[in-house]
C-alpha cells in the first residue's frame, strides 16, 4: 500500500517514506511485509529520482543502500518491518495502522536504555 507520490499532503515527519530501487530483493521484501501489515508510505525509487537518491546518501554514509525508511529526520537503512514499526510506535504512532503494536525490545535495545536512562 503506497501513499501517492505528492509530498504536499504531508508535513515533515508525518510520513513514512521509503526509498527502493527495482531489482532490490531486501527492498521487495521490506515492501511486501508493510503491505502485509497495512502501513500507509510513500515510495521513491532512487534510480528515477536523483532527489531520493541524495536522501539515501544522506542517511547511509554517502552510499546508496535500499531500503531506507525516513519518518521525519529519522532514517533507517535496510531495516526489518519490526524496526519500522518500532519507529513508528516511537517517532510516530499515528502513522501506525490500527491493531499493530510495536515489538518488545530486544536485549541491544533494553541495554542501551539502562545505559542511556531512557
Amino acid at each position: 500500500m503506497d501513499a501517492a507520490n505528492g509530498d504536499d499532503q504531508h508535513p515533515s515527519g508525518q510520513q513514512l517514506d521509503l526509498y527502493w530501487r527495482p531489482g532490490c530483493g531486501f527492498c521487495s521484501s521490506l515492501r511486501r511485509q508493510l503491505d502485509k501489515l497495512g502501513v500507509e508510505r510513500v515510495e521513491h525509487d532512487i534510480w528515477d529520482d536523483p532527489g531520493a537518491a541524495d536522501v539515501v546518501r544522506g542517511h547511509a554514509n554517502g552510499n546508496e543502500t535500499v531500503p531506507t525508511v525516513v519518518v521525519g529526520d529519522i532514517g533507517l537503512v535496510n531495516p526489518s518491518a519490526g524496526d519500522v514499526i518500532a519507529l513508528l510506535a516511537e517517532r510516530a504512532p499515528h502513522l501506525l495502522p490500527d491493531g499493530v503494536e510495536a515489538p518488545p525490545p530486544g536485549p541491544v535495545s533494553r541495554f542501551v536504555g539502562r545505559v542511556l536512562g531512557s
